[in-house]
């Protein structure tokens, strides 16, 4: 059975008819590309070149194939998995210390929470300060 993936045409071609692939779906295009490389003998730089990527991640994504299946091949999103500096505890020792003390500017609750012992930077402290709407009210004259 010989089956081929057009990239012009963004679909798979058999002997008895042809699957089309929209463009903006990686998981198909990754799993494209390894068809291509793998099962029609082109190779991973061949087929790594044809569907714009690296003959580095024509591997990884392989591994990944081998490991997971197509699941595998699903965009992951960047950066922190979690909010490791904005925890509930920190929120709440952020709230603690403006309620202690409402003239304390984010500055001096950041270095107080570092002195304790809590990695916080001054601007996580402005952010918690303002998702809790715990700004400092401006009169007006």
């Amino acid at each position: 059975m010989n089956i081929s993936f057009f990239r012009k045409h963004l679909r798979f071609s058999g002997p008895a008819g042809a699957l089309a692939v929209s463009d903006d779906d990686e998981v198909s295009r990754r799993l494209a590309m390894l068809i291509v490389g793998e099962c029609e003998g082109r190779g991973a730089t061949q087929a790594a070149k044809q569907f714009h990527f690296s003959r580095q991640r024509y591997y990884q994504l392989l591994e990944t194939f081998n490991a997971n299946g197509a699941v595998g091949l699903a965009l992951e999103p960047r950066g922190p998995k979690t909010d490791y500096r904005r925890t509930d505890q920190m929120i709440r020792l952020v709230i603690r210390h403006r309620f202690l003390d409402a003239e304390a500017s984010a500055e001096v609750i950041a270095q107080k929470l570092r002195q304790q012992g809590n990695p916080i930077s001054q601007r996580s402290v402005e952010r918690i300060i303002a998702d809790y709407g715990l700004q400092k009210k401006t009169l007006r004259a």
